[in-house]
């Protein structure tokens, strides 16, 4: 039987719906983090299970969103669709902007123009480099760390699409792990998840303004050793990438512009969050080693044979 991912996102909400009726004898916080495991579909499997949650506790509320959701889209009113390579980069520095702030968006559109002038120069008419780069660039810059998961809370809309989904008294728990507060699972030795009540939203208002420090000595996050890996990622990402640019500037080879693309896509490869994230890195970097030891070999080629 052919599964897609119809039948899949509607398998997750089935879970979620009799999760949510008490059925199913594990935790939510299981389920997610066997989808994040699992890598394919994550997004659209957490909320498809999500979905699945809200309409087993309030199935009215959540015809009534997507009532309002079909009278939007009929109306013309939904997102415009990104067309090409430069609609995403445009859509990403406006992104980072809002993450952090127009210095942070620009480090971000250098790279991507250094690299599609010098893919431009070695291979006319190919962007596939500048695509990888754009995409998996932007994927270690705006990683979900504690500023960020506050200012989606708080400035996203999402506080006010609750209150329009929801009705009467309801109570807001936060399910979350901050590096520095968690509490470590005896067994596992991961972070476990604690729950916060409402009174977290004025924190999430005050960390929302405070992203400015991200990155900075005064970012008391930064300390902690997830911080510091997923910075010292972005740092190794741009040498790996001046490396690739260097070697296709001697080169112009079809076969180093392949294993240029492929040293700039390694990211997709990263997963999920936490711990979950920094078990997915260790396997990238055999691979980094491969491609960056074949680009130089290339090099060192030709520069003998020139001499």
């Amino acid at each position: 039987m052919e599964i897609n991912s119809d039948s899949i996102a509607a398998n997750m909400f089935m879970l979620g719906f009799a999760y949510q009726r008490g059925l199913i004898p594990i935790s939510a916080e299981s389920i997610n983090a066997a989808i994040a495991l699992n890598g394919a579909s994550q997004q659209m499997n957490m909320d498809a299970f999500l979905w699945g949650r809200r309409t087993a506790v309030d199935p009215k509320a959540v015809e009534r969103l997507l009532a309002s959701k079909r009278t939007s889209m009929s109306a013309g009113i939904s997102p415009a669709p990104v067309k090409n390579l430069k609609d995403a980069i445009d859509i990403r520095v406006k992104f980072l902007t809002d993450y952090q702030d127009d210095a942070y968006a620009q480090r971000y559109l250098a790279l991507v123009n250094r690299v599609r002038a010098v893919e431009q120069r070695a291979f006319p008419g190919r962007n596939s480099l500048t695509d990888a780069a754009g995409k998996y660039y932007f994927k270690l810059l705006a990683i979900k760390d504690e500023y960020e998961v506050a200012r989606l809370h708080v400035q996203s809309g999402f506080l006010e699409s609750v209150s329009q989904q929801f009705e009467g008294n309801y109570k807001l728990v936060f399910n979350l792990a901050p590096p520095i507060f968690s509490k470590r699972d005896p067994a596992t030795g991961e972070p476990r998840k604690s729950e916060f009540g409402a009174w977290i939203i004025p924190v999430f208002r005050v960390l929302a303004k405070l992203r400015f420090v991200r990155g900075t000595a005064f970012d008391v996050f930064g300390y902690t050793e997830e911080r510091r890996i997923e910075r010292s990622l972005i740092s190794r990402y741009e040498e790996n990438i001046d490396q690739a640019l260097a070697s296709l500037e001697v080169t112009k080879d079809a076969s180093h512009h392949d294993a240029a693309v492929a040293l700039a896509s390694l990211p997709e490869q990263i997963r999920g969050y936490g711990h979950v994230r920094a078990r997915s890195i260790e396997p990238i970097q055999k691979r980094e080693n491969e491609l960056l030891a074949a680009l130089q070999r290339r090099v060192i080629t030709l520069r003998n044979l020139a001499a």
